[in-house]
């Protein structure tokens, strides 16, 4: 496994982590037994950055995460990082009507860390992000001095955000004017977007890139077919909603002919993309069973995607707006 510096800080992570969404919630059944299984193969390949989120599964994720690492006798340094949900009002993201008072006040920040502290079972979080933001509150971001009060109590060690997906450039603001350590954004073939701003403004001023969805919700794993079916529960009947699962489909297929023999399979050049640029400290890639962080993992070690390939798969860039939200 290759790391790297994560910021300013005086980490080194694995550039291939382990994300946690699924062994939560929202992408059908998943037994814990597996999850614990697979948070152990990811630590016995080198990984050393997990990724959780409260709200995945009321803290399902990260009771899982507590368990395993109480298990864990590698002694390798594990640093995990969490993320306080906003208050859902008529929808996850905020409308053009709220402010962060209706999203992040300062109690529901607060009570959020301690919930978090409680689950994983620790004294102070490695990495706490919010979960969500929005451009309009960059000029007075009031979540992030009670993020940074939390961290003079020894309960936060570094400070992040996590980029809304509709906006992902309304971060920039805070980056710039210091108020996080890290920046979780999303970054695929298919969506190169943060390539303009985030990446460049990350570099001028040192902050970590944590990527997300490299592998577009399972989109450029190249399994899915025009048969996949989808449990109940599982966010990827929205996302694949109506004809997007087939317009998918056919774009993946082009991406597998651009590649060609040049990479082991599509998961190796999917996240080898997305460690490419410059500014990317890790890529956390959602591992269900032990061996899909297996195979994950071991990207972490194999050599960088050349140049001339993310060239060509740059072409494959796909402008969507904003699928979550569904059909």
């Amino acid at each position: 496994m290759q790391f790297r510096n994560f910021g300013k800080l005086d980490w080194n992570i694995s550039c291939v982590s382990m994300g946690t969404w699924a062994l939560g919630s929202n992408w059908g059944p998943q037994d814990d037994n597996d999850s614990v299984r697979a948070l152990h193969a990811a630590l016995d390949q080198g990984c050393n950055f997990i990724d959780t989120a409260r709200a995945y599964g009321d803290g399902r994720s990260e009771r899982v995460i507590a368990r395993t690492l109480k298990e864990y006798s590698g002694g390798n340094r594990v640093y995990v990082a969490t993320k306080v949900p906003p208050i859902i009002t008529d929808d996850w993201l905020a409308t053009p009507y709220e402010t962060w008072k209706d999203k992040f006040p300062e109690q529901h920040i607060r009570t959020g860390i301690d919930k978090s502290l409680r689950a994983l079972e620790v004294d102070c979080i490695d990495l706490v992000q919010l979960h969500t933001w929005s451009r309009a509150w960059n000029r007075d971001p009031v979540p992030f001095e009670v993020l940074r009060d939390c961290q003079k109590q020894g309960k936060v060690r570094a400070i992040g955000v996590s980029t809304p997906e509709i906006d992902q450039n309304s971060v920039v603001d805070l980056m710039r004017n210091g108020w996080v350590d890290s920046v979780q954004v999303i970054y695929n073939i298919f969506d190169q977007e943060a390539q303009a701003e985030i990446f460049p403004t990350a570099i001028e001023h040192g902050i970590a890139i944590i990527v997300r969805v490299a592998l577009d919700e399972s989109a450029l794993t190249g399994k899915l077919t025009p048969a996949t079916h989808f449990h109940e529960g599982d966010m990827r009947n929205q996302y694949f909603a109506g004809d997007r699962l087939a317009r998918t489909i056919k774009r993946v297929d082009a991406i597998k002919q651009t590649v060609g023999h040049r990479e082991p399979g599509l998961v190796a050049s999917a996240l080898k993309f997305a460690l490419k640029p410059q500014a990317v400290t890790t890529v956390i890639a959602g591992m269900r069973n032990a061996a899909q962080a297996r195979e994950n993992c071991l990207v972490g070690s194999e050599p960088a995607m050349s140049d001339d390939l993310e060239r060509e798969l740059r072409s494959h860039n796909w402008r969507r707006t904003f699928w979550y939200a569904g059909k």
